[in-house]
């Protein structure tokens, strides 16, 4: 037997002790295979209480056989033999109980779990009522004074009341052990014997279920009352009832709210706001990018409501599989316009695409009929295929200007220093080189064109070639 269910079984039968069923208490004890000497006292006491003697000597036997300086082991069978009436063997215990004292006044045994004191002088007591039992009134004294140099005051009346009887020749009361008080185990054995959880209880922090309690390792399911919930309908499945758009231009963002996007992604968009800012979504992360950035995709969703439902019920994988094929299809032969205006955008029409509809494409754009867009460049007798031809990686571009005024007077800016960069899309120049202004990205960014290179470049780096030095050239 393990030292675990020896402790375990230990434990149990003092309690049945505590709840005065002495029987269980010492059938477990009996149980227990490989007893120590606690244990043995344990059971040579309950036998004592059940006046069962031979049983309590042979307990009493073993326990001072695994511990023969247990001195209240000794002391208990001192009295199994007295109760016996034999006095000379008594007298012998009580003798081996006050040497294993070792001079000491008491012995407090709380330590080891049995809530009881030994005095030296309640030994010596039994001692000399062994003695006169035996008729060695004389002996009996002499333990009796000796008794009285190892008495305390709480001890006092007893040694006084036995010298008086002894003087006598009178027989007086013998210290018994009290009865019900046992070795009980080590309390903190006791408490390793139950099960200790170290990870603890999972705490719901944050969860999509109001009131949500629940914790472990299956998966988070609804808890209602009245029935089950639907399932939390996913992003991607939402952002189907924005308008998918496409990425013009790349987008580097500066706030942990803006998107990073580049040309030919396809986003959308959940809803515009007035400062031209849209939020959209992409590849399930969610942001805000420039609405100018984007081109609307003319395209038109087949499945019906319906049809989205019973998508949505059988996964969000598969649906994302059909959306990535129709969109694959309907952007294959797509080509990205970029038209030079007083300001800068794109459009994207299939290619070899007729006149008619570039122009038409861009007139929307711009709010203007198609008939207010001169037509020197394109027209409907433009060789198309050949322009298709000039476009690189479905990209081309256009300069457009209006009839009703004037071609906008081209800006010059002069270089205050060389720049340089490894990103493709900026504008590498010299120190004095002219460039011409194209748009202005923002505060610190323009875009513009030179040595036939187009590009952006920091606005800090050139200044503004004076009016009249643009008209002289």
């Amino acid at each position: 037997m393990s030292f675990v269910d020896t402790l375990r079984q230990w434990d149990q039968a003092v309690t049945c002790v505590d709840v005065q069923d002495l029987t269980e208490a010492l059938r477990i004890f009996l149980s227990i295979q490989e007893p120590n000497s606690k244990i043995y006292f344990n059971i040579g006491c309950l036998h004592l209480l059940n006046r069962d003697l031979d049983a309590a000597e042979k307990a009493f036997d073993c326990s001072i056989g695994k511990d023969e300086h247990l001195a209240v082991a000794f002391f208990q069978r001192g009295m199994t033999f007295y109760r016996m009436k034999r006095y000379e063997e008594s007298l012998a215990d009580f003798q081996q109980a006050f040497k294993a004292l070792r001079g000491n006044q008491l012995i407090d045994y709380k330590a080891l779990g049995l809530r009881y004191k030994l005095y030296a002088c309640e030994v010596l007591l039994n001692m000399a009522l062994s003695e006169a039992q035996l008729g060695n009134w004389e002996k009996a004294h002499i333990n009796l004074v000796k008794a009285l140099n190892y008495k305390t005051d709480a001890k006092l009346n007893i040694i006084d009341r036995a010298l008086d009887s002894a003087l006598k020749q009178k027989l007086f009361k013998p210290v018994e052990f009290p009865s019900k008080v046992l070795f009980k185990p080590n309390k903190h054995y006791v408490a390793e014997l139950e099960k200790k959880d170290y990870l603890g209880k999972a705490k719901v922090v944050a969860s999509v279920v109001p009131q949500d309690a629940f914790s472990g390792f299956a998966p988070l399911k609804p808890q209602v009352e009245d029935g089950p919930a639907c399932p939390k309908e996913p992003e991607v499945l939402r952002a189907l009832e924005g308008e998918p758009h496409t990425v013009l231009f790349k987008f580097v963002p500066e706030t942990s709210d803006e998107l990073a996007v580049v040309p030919g992604n396809i986003v959308f968009v959940l809803q515009k706001g007035a400062d031209n800012w849209a939020s959209v979504i992409f590849n399930e992360r969610r942001g805000l990018v420039p609405y100018n950035y984007l081109e609307r995709l003319e395209i038109s969703l087949a499945s019906k409501p319906n049809e989205v439902r019973h998508i949505k019920d059988n996964g969000f994988l598969f649906y994302r599989f059909l959306l990535n094929v129709f969109l694959k299809q309907s952007t294959d032969n797509l080509c990205i316009v970029k038209v030079r205006f007083t300001f800068n955008f794109a459009v994207s029409v299939p290619l070899g695409s007729p006149s008619a509809i570039l122009i038409e494409k861009i007139s929307k754009k711009l709010n203007l009929p198609s008939t207010a867009t001169e037509q020197s460049v394109i027209t409907p007798s433009t060789e198309m295929e050949s322009m298709w031809r000039g476009a690189s990686g479905l990209r081309i571009t256009l300069w457009c200007h209006h009839t009703d005024g004037t071609r906008q007077s081209e800006i010059h800016l002069v270089a205050l220093h060389s720049y340089e960069s490894s990103n493709p899309e900026d504008l590498n120049f010299h120190q004095g080189d002219t460039i011409t202004l194209l748009s202005k990205v923002n505060q610190d960014w323009l875009e513009g064109q030179c040595s036939g290179a187009t590009g952006i470049f920091p606005a800090s780096f050139v200044e503004e070639v004076p009016v009249n030095d643009q008209s002289s050239e």
